[in-house]
């Protein structure tokens, strides 16, 4: 039987698993990055006639999408983790880079808000699969001892992504006239031609998105599948996953759309045609207030016990089965909750606070004189956020490495607070001091990302652990969904006696240095994990 430990002759197979996860996730940060620069020009020429009628729709159609893509990583993290875990990690990861390859690349070819919603939604089940398969096979093909250098790799592989967007968008015009040439050089019609390039090339990038399903050929010709995993398939450990458990995930993921619906500006605009409606004046009446804590409160149990259902009825048959120890059980069962904690302080944090700098940034440069610009402060404010990720997540899974996990995620709580706070607080025009501001706080806020690949893995055994790690990330991101439709409610707070043309310049940065403040709970929750510095990796 295969001792499921990487040996000298597989040094081929885990480079080939290491370049493919990397390139994976590259990708990933991409294309997430990619929809904030297209979509504003997608949903102009999708919503041509109904945005004559209601100039806010295209804000609302923005944040659904936007919405509906974090749900879809949630579920898809769950989904395709749990496929990982049962056929193994190489044929699930080439699944689901092609699901969300294909389905980027169909958005191009839209003609409704609500494609580009529907495709983006599968394409996020791809993305949110990937990060989990790819961190589990590279985990598992590598030495122990190389643990906190893949972690951080994998961390900067998709902020390498999001530079890759900013610098694009620094040079689309460019960009957009060679991809015109060589495609009518190829005999494309100029209709076509003129199609495909119409508001900045939105749908040109969309399909070019589709790319990356040329990588599904490579990690099926080159890279191997995880030692760990066929030693944990020979022992049957991959035999209690059952197909029928998918149920709970499409009950997670119902239990996760109603809570985006009860935080959105939806249901705000129903309270406020209510009271419209009923002659009430004043704040919303004390039992719809009511009514919308109990629904709030339903939909997060309803979400969280759909997501860790298949999980939880694996870990139920192994005991069954006698191959588990009762206490494990919910010692794992502890430690989902724990590590979904754990990823969703930074993830609201990132969504809530630092994701909204690049919008902050334009409404700070528009007060300088026209002579002054500059014209692409979005742009700059997101290679200096990405610089910034790419050396904070190698820093921080090296220092994982050195000084412990649980001390780390304490510095990185510390730091992000501060510097968040600063980076709002200490600036009011857009200049050298912001981006330098922007360029520390981005490499402390994403520094987490290159500490989740080295602490996940190690708070679960190989059987569980794609569909686990899997969860604990992505059920973070439902949780930031919810908290990222908080920004604009606190903006709205702090925006009472501000002018309206001064309200993105004052009232957003105190917005989002409140928010800043949900990284001193993490200071508290990594003490209750435990610290996995030194030990091996859970067979």
């Amino acid at each position: 039987m295969s001792t499921g430990i990487p040996t000298a002759g597989a040094d081929r197979g885990k480079w080939m698993a290491l370049l493919a996860a990397l390139l994976g996730w590259m990708f990933d940060g991409f294309e997430i990055g990619m929809f904030p620069l297209v979509g504003p020009n997608a949903l102009d020429e999708l919503l041509r006639e109904e945005l004559i009628a209601n100039p806010a729709a295209k804000g609302q159609w923005f944040g659904v999408i936007m919405s509906v893509f974090l749900i879809g990583a949630a579920t898809g993290g769950v989904l395709f983790g749990w496929l990982g875990d049962r056929v193994g990690r190489v044929r699930a990861m080439s699944l689901s880079i092609l699901t969300y390859a294909v389905f980027t690349g169909l958005c191009g070819l839209a003609t409704e808000a609500w494609h580009i919603a529907v495709l983006r939604f599968i394409a996020s089940l791809g993305m949110g699969g990937e990060w989990s398969l790819g961190v589990a096979l590279v985990t598992e093909l590598w030495p122990d001892n190389s643990r906190a250098y893949l972690a951080g790799l994998i961390g900067a592989a998709a902020n390498v992504g999001f530079l890759v967007v900013g610098v694009l968008s620094l040079a689309l015009v460019n960009f957009l006239q060679a991809a015109g040439r060589l495609l009518e050089s190829i005999g494309l019609p100029s209709s076509v031609v003129e199609s495909l390039l119409r508001g900045d090339g939105w749908r040109l990038l969309m399909i070019a998105g589709a790319l990356p399903a040329l990588l599904v050929f490579f990690i099926r010709l080159f890279v191997p599948e995880s030692q760990r995993w066929k030693a944990a398939a020979e022992r049957q450990g991959t035999s209690h996953w059952a197909t029928q458990d998918l149920l709970g995930v499409v009950v997670g993921a119902a239990g996760a759309s109603l809570l985006i619906v009860l935080w959105s500006p939806a249901f705000g605009s129903f309270a406020v045609r209510f009271r419209l409606v009923g002659g009430i004046e004043g704040p919303w009446p004390g039992w719809l207030a009511a009514l919308r804590i109990a629904a709030t409160a339903a939909a997060f149990a309803l979400a969280l016990a759909g997501y860790m259902y298949p999980v939880s009825r694996y870990l139920s048959r192994a005991v069954a089965a006698g191959q588990l120890p009762p206490r494990d059980r919910s010692l794992y069962v502890r430690r989902l909750l724990l590590g979904a904690c754990l990823a969703g302080i930074p993830l609201l944090g990132t969504w809530g606070a630092l994701q909204w700098a690049p919008k902050w940034s334009i409404a700070l440069a528009a007060l300088l004189p026209a002579d002054e610009g500059p014209y692409h402060a979005k742009e700059y404010t997101q290679i200096a956020t990405a610089v910034g990720a790419i050396i904070g997540t190698i820093l921080a899974a090296l220092a994982g490495g050195a000084i412990g996990r649980r001390p780390t995620y304490a510095l990185l709580c510390i730091g992000s607070f501060l510097s968040l706070v600063y980076m709002y607080l200490a600036n009011d025009a857009f200049g050298t001091k912001l981006l330098i501001s922007v360029f520390v706080a981005g490499g402390v806020t994403a520094a987490f990302y290159g500490w989740f690949p080295l602490y996940l893995p190690e708070l679960f055994p190989t059987s569980i652990r794609a569909t686990s790690q899997g969860f604990a990330y992505n059920f973070g991101r439902v949780l930031s969904a919810v908290g990222a439709l908080q920004t604009a409610v606190l903006t709205s707070w702090f925006a009472r006696g501000v002018p309206a043309e001064r309200i993105e310049v004052d009232a957003f940065p105190r917005a989002g240095a409140t928010l800043a403040g949900i990284y001193l709970l993490g200071l508290l929750l990594i003490w209750l994990g435990p610290e996995t510095k030194g030990r091996a990796l859970p067979q």
